[in-house]
């Protein structure tokens, strides 16, 4: 995973794009992670993953009171 500083991100905006489409950039500010930028295509993943996550939970849950 790249680091940029937040002063970075916004002086190197289209460079900050082009990474995180390759992989996940956090950005920094005063040296502390405040965000981390990442692909379209990784966030659906990430989000697919959790949707699946949290029907897995409730399944769970559901079994176990019956």
């Amino acid at each position: 995973m790249k680091n940029m500083s937040a002063k970075d991100a916004k002086n190197e905006f289209g460079l900050l794009l082009d990474t995180a489409r390759a992989e996940p950039v956090t950005i920094e500010k005063h040296g502390r992670p405040v965000a981390v930028v990442v692909s379209v295509e990784e966030y659906e993943r990430l989000l697919t993953f959790a949707k699946g996550r949290k029907r897995t939970v409730r399944d769970t849950t559901n079994k176990s009171d019956k």
